[in-house]
């Protein structure tokens, strides 16, 4: 039977730079104090991989759970996002990005949505995404971001961006919805054949860790001496996905680091959850209609 342990895996990405598979998400993080002290914690307890965004509204408190850890920059993998509203301006936008988090560069910087908007929030139809790509390579020519990347992006989108002649640099991640009610293997299958790696949020399920409530679930954590959590977290670093689980309970931040390795048979039972349960998909915003049809 395995046994939990603390991970310290990392996976090279195409851009050369290496990115622990376990960081702490901090979307939702917005009660004061809260972001700051889930990161200090984190860090403190061995992760090295911290995510936030533009939009969480708590790049501040990140920047200072950071420094308040003690941790040398050197040592950690930051990821921040691009909103939808910047996308003409993705400059400007990191450069506010890197003061609120005090830091001089990250390392991962991502497009949030595939979905430029103008400032009053509708959709802006008069620029293309990929022009907001091409501007995120310009970040890293100028030492900005180490790494760049989407989220969100759906197969077609992918497609579109690589075929792109002045795209010459290839996303390092796809950061997507991802747990066993939401696989997608197509998509999951066309970034490891195109070199990028997908990056799963809530793979508990999202706000609530709705999938908790699976009885397969509760029943490998028995089994395994083990939480829920860490069994589905267990399940996609096993996949080959980046994962991001989110917590400002400082108990299961430290617990969700852990992870074991899954039996065959377990593994299976998981990833073939969604054959009996459906896909259910828990982030689907809607500008001017839905982002996943």
């Amino acid at each position: 039977m395995s046994i939990l342990s603390k991970s310290t895996k990392t996976i090279k990405l195409n851009s050369g730079y290496s990115i622990p598979v376990i960081g702490l998400g901090t979307w939702q993080a917005t009660e004061k104090g809260a972001a700051a002290n889930a990161v200090k914690v984190a860090l403190q307890n061995g992760y090295r991989h911290i995510d936030t965004a533009a939009i969480y509204g708590n790049e501040e408190e990140v920047g200072q759970g950071i420094k308040e850890s003690g941790i040398p920059r050197s040592e950690i993998f930051v990821t921040t996002k691009l909103w939808n509203k910047d996308q003409r301006t993705a400059e400007d936008a990191l450069t506010t990005s890197l003061k609120k988090l005090g830091l001089d560069y990250v390392d991962l910087y991502l497009i949030h949505w595939p979905i430029p908007l103008k400032q009053d929030g509708s959709v802006d139809t008069e620029w293309d995404v990929n022009s907001t790509y091409k501007s995120l390579q310009k970040l890293v020519a100028a030492g900005k971001t180490k790494s760049i990347g989407v989220s969100n992006f759906n197969k077609q989108q992918l497609e579109r961006l690589l075929a792109d002649p002045e795209v010459t640099i290839t996303p390092a991640v796809n950061q997507i919805e991802g747990h066993p009610l939401l696989p997608q293997p197509e998509l999951f299958d066309y970034l490891t054949k195109n070199g990028i790696h997908a990056e799963y949020y809530s793979p508990l399920g999202s706000t609530g860790a709705p999938l908790f409530k699976y009885e397969l679930v509760t029943s490998l954590a028995k089994k395994y001496n083990a939480e829920p959590a860490q069994i589905l977290i267990s399940w996609a670093v096993q996949k080959g996905a980046i994962v991001l689980p989110k917590s400002v309970t400082s108990s299961r931040v430290i617990d969700n680091l852990s992870t074991l390795t899954l039996s065959d048979e377990d593994f299976k039972a998981l990833s073939t959850l969604v054959d009996n349960e459906g896909v259910v998909r828990n982030v689907n915003p809607n500008w001017g209609g839905p982002v996943f049809p």
